[in-house]
């Protein structure tokens, strides 16, 4: 088979390789020649030497032993995925983008990379990541563009799949390091509720906060993934699937944080939405905008600084400055003040959920990103649209709404009740259909040339 990777969806070619009417050698051959082709490029993995040779000889393992039936071979069989570069995977070193030894960074397989594997897939690399998934960005270039960021701090990961290197990576998100750059590169990232996929075998960021997900092309490939990767994973209830869901849109001073494209396109996909038969309904939220952005901070800095305690005293020398400066105004940040910042979570996530009852709402909408992705690779992009939900560990997808003036995707982030997970992504998958109506994504002769699965 000639077709890349990248042109069928992570539901084709899962279903490709169990039937049998794909191999996982030739699979993996086909990434491997598109991580040769293009991420020179895009610089989305941490080069590997040798990755050829390491992945075809786990291809042939896996095929010689599993079970010969389409019904016996695991769900990801044969699926090369990409794992950012602080979750830990046995024979890969964890670098986190730091100039930190690896071997200070080891420690035990993480467990999502223990389900997937369990599941068939392939380590096919690791990714890339800003630093210690702060905001120091790595080396990544955007698929569209490579002249604009592709986001943070989830970049490679988002990168590897829109440009068709790995039909499935795996990310985390803090504040908004899944959801932006799957905006910023137009495909689509889903973050669970906090606390249902493990984290441990990750190292951490902010521990109150610290959410795995992943990226697929569509909705269907990251609700396959889910079904492996998250807790309890169950099918909707059958009233979630024969009835459209409310939405809500959060009006007030967080809203009018997006930038003035992100406004006018958010505005244009709730009309596509009405028109698609969605009840979409404004509900102000959120008034103290400014004091939730200070309190997940207080909490989030303090959370960082403590966990670098020990590395930052051995090796403060090889952090980055945009880490350095987070870890410091961390120490800065007293029990007590921590303490106060926990309670006023506790009581915004407490208003977010019974703002959202009393007016009816399933889901809330808003913009995944304050707009297309900069042309700055110096930055990753800014967190803020997604920065109430992570506060409240609610579940998020982003999935592609369209283009920018200047041709680069834009997102829709969705973001659905504590623990409704599944619902979430049954109605994205109906949203995700309703928004997306900008046709054919470009192609600049560099990149990538890419048809929806």
């Amino acid at each position: 088979m000639t077709t890349l990777l990248g042109h069928r969806s992570l539901v084709q070619e899962a279903a490709a390789l169990r039937a049998g009417t794909d191999d996982p050698v030739d699979a993996v051959n086909r990434t491997c020649d598109r991580i040769d082709a293009v991420d020179p490029q895009v610089r989305a993995f941490v080069p590997e030497a040798g990755r050829r040779t390491r992945l075809l000889e786990a291809a042939r393992r896996s095929t010689a032993a599993g079970p010969g039936e389409a019904d016996g071979r695991p769900v990801l069989h044969g699926i090369p995925v990409g794992i950012k570069d602080i979750v830990r995977a046995d024979g890969l070193p964890t670098r986190a983008g730091s100039a930190l030894p690896p071997e200070v960074l080891g420690g035990p397989q993480a467990t999502v990379v223990d389900r997937l594997c369990a599941a068939g897939a392939l380590i096919a690399g690791k990714t890339v990541t800003a630093e210690f998934a702060v905001t120091a960005p790595g080396p990544t270039r955007n698929p569209h563009n490579p002249a604009h960021t592709p986001g943070g701090s989830s970049s490679g990961s988002a990168a590897a799949v829109a440009a068709g290197m790995v039909p499935l990576a795996i990310g985390t998100q803090t504040v908004g390091s899944m959801i932006r750059p799957a905006a910023y590169c137009g495909v689509v990232g889903f973050k669970p509720s906090y606390g249902r996929i493990p984290v441990d075998g990750v190292i951490p960021n902010a521990t109150s906060f610290d959410t795995l997900g992943c990226y697929a092309t569509d909705v269907a490939g990251v609700a396959l993934a889910a079904s492996v990767l998250v807790d309890g994973w169950r099918a909707p209830e059958a009233a979630v699937r024969t009835a459209l869901p409310v939405l809500g849109v959060p009006t007030g001073p967080y809203l009018e944080r997006a930038g003035g494209e992100a406004l006018r396109a958010f505005e244009e996909q709730q009309e596509l939405l009405r028109a698609a038969g969605y009840a979409v309904h404004e509900v102000p939220v959120m008034d103290d905008f400014e004091q939730i952005v200070e309190q997940l901070f207080t909490m989030n800095r303090y959370e960082v600084a403590r966990a670098h305690a020990d590395w930052f005293a051995r090796f403060g020398d090889r952090y980055r400055p945009e880490t350095t400066s987070a870890i410091r105004q961390g120490q800065a940040i007293g029990d007590a003040a921590y303490e106060a910042a926990r309670e006023r979570r506790g009581a915004f996530r407490a208003r977010l959920a019974a703002a959202g009852a009393a007016a009816g709402i399933d889901l809330w909408i808003a913009p995944s990103a304050t707009g297309p992705a900069p042309a700055d690779l110096t930055t990753t992009g800014t967190s803020i649209m997604c920065l109430p939900w992570s506060n409240a560990g609610l579940p998020s997808v982003s999935v592609p709404a369209g283009h920018a003036a200047n041709g680069l995707p834009l997102g829709l982030q969705l973001v659905g009740g504590f623990g409704a997970d599944e619902d979430l992504l049954y109605g994205a998958a109906g949203i995700a259909r309703a928004v997306d109506a900008a046709g054919p994504r470009h192609d600049d002769g560099r990149m990538h040339r890419e048809r929806r699965g």
